[in-house]
């Protein structure tokens, strides 16, 4: 193993040299109160700026493509706006932050989208409930895109990457995991369409493959990156053979020459949920010849391990970075790690999100 590689060496990332190879992973955390952010979140994500790369949490492409409440977009000018705070915060730190632009397909509610019925490959219901303006419900079933329809959104995803652009980021990261739209069209469970976009493994690509053609046109592909969960079982999510399904897209992304593929290995409820592969990261490395980030349950000797090994390029961390905003200073001197709070993952407030203490104040 190469132990000179950790992660605090630097790395290259599309154009960008970033100080560590440590990223904070994109987290929903519904602080955005109708949409637009503010300046508690200009605040938390500029805490957290020793990250090597911060990817925010998911933002909308379009009002149709919300899934819960107080999800921050990128399609007006007031939430551009508000996103110009959180990266001017980040860069005047020295942070480098990619927006993650999303739609999340079928898993919303009529009571999020203006009494619509959310949208998908299939007229497919996910399993679960959501919150939701009228309380937690069940999901009903979506009403299946017409194909004219699909160009519509793949524009959608174009434009909120110019947007992206205006509201000063440094790249975009494309939300292709966790059972939301682009995750519905790859796989078979949720994807029984007949025409170009369902069917084979090639068709049902074909969106993912439209959707990245689009945003790296805005942004050129080195700063463009994307996110996928081949064993994620989130709101009933299922392919017949994710091994090739996957193989597939991962292999058709090697001719972008994207920043970087995101790679989430199956968490304890996907293993809880039936077999699916595990781990993730050793199966899709040799078919991706780009950068690459792991994310799952990595802590520091985990991750040095991974990169030594060159079993990744770069580790992100969710949680860890969540209750610990100086988590790269803490990795370095091995301090205690603050413990992260679950009941108020979600919560609208300050508590649970920016009073996280840092390591120089706990020690004055």
């Amino acid at each position: 193993m190469n132990s000179d590689i950790n992660l605090f060496s630097p790395v290259k990332l599309g154009p960008y040299t970033l100080a560590n190879r440590m990223v904070m992973a994109p987290m929903t955390r519904l602080r955005a109160i109708e949409s637009i952010p503010n300046s508690l979140m200009t605040e938390y994500y500029a805490q957290r700026a020793s990250a090597g790369l911060i990817v925010t949490e998911c933002t909308m492409v379009s009002p149709l493509s919300l899934g819960y409440m107080n999800c921050p977009g990128i399609y007006s000018s007031e939430q551009v706006a508000g996103w110009r705070l959180v990266t001017d915060a980040v860069h005047q730190k020295g942070g480098r932050i990619f927006l993650q632009l999303w739609h999340c397909g079928r898993i919303s509610h009529p009571s999020l989208l203006g009494g619509e019925l959310p949208v998908a490959p299939s007229a497919i219901a996910p399993v679960g409930e959501l919150h939701t303006p009228i309380g937690k419900v069940p999901m009903e079933t979506p009403r299946a895109l017409e194909t004219p329809e699909i160009a519509e959104i793949i524009e959608q995803f174009r434009k909120g990457a110019e947007n992206a652009i205006a509201a000063g980021f440094d790249g975009v990261e494309l939300h292709g995991a966790f059972g939301y739209l682009i995750d519905q069209f790859l796989q078979d469970g949720t994807n029984q369409r007949t025409d170009e976009y369902g069917g084979s493994i090639e068709n049902r690509a074909r969106f993912v493959l439209e959707v990245v053609e689009a945003v790296a046109s805005v942004w050129g592909a080195d700063r463009v990156g994307i996110k996928l969960s081949p064993s994620n079982t989130f709101y009933g999510m299922y392919d017949s053979n994710p091994k090739a399904t996957f193989g597939y897209v991962i292999d058709a992304l090697n001719s972008f020459n994207l920043g970087y593929l995101h790679l989430m290995e199956a968490n304890e409820t996907d293993l809880a949920s039936r077999d699916v592969l595990n781990p993730i990261t050793p199966i899709f490395r040799p078919i991706y010849k780009g950068t690459l980030i792991t994310n799952g349950g990595y802590d520091h000797p985990k991750g040095d391990s991974i990169l030594a090994s060159k079993g990744a390029d770069l580790v992100s961390f969710g949680k860890l970075f969540l209750a610990n905003p100086d988590l790269p200073k803490r990795f370095e001197v091995n301090a205690a790690l603050n413990t992260p709070d679950p009941k108020t993952f979600y919560a609208p407030d300050a508590k649970g999100y920016t009073d996280y203490p840092f390591l120089e104040l706990q020690h004055n």
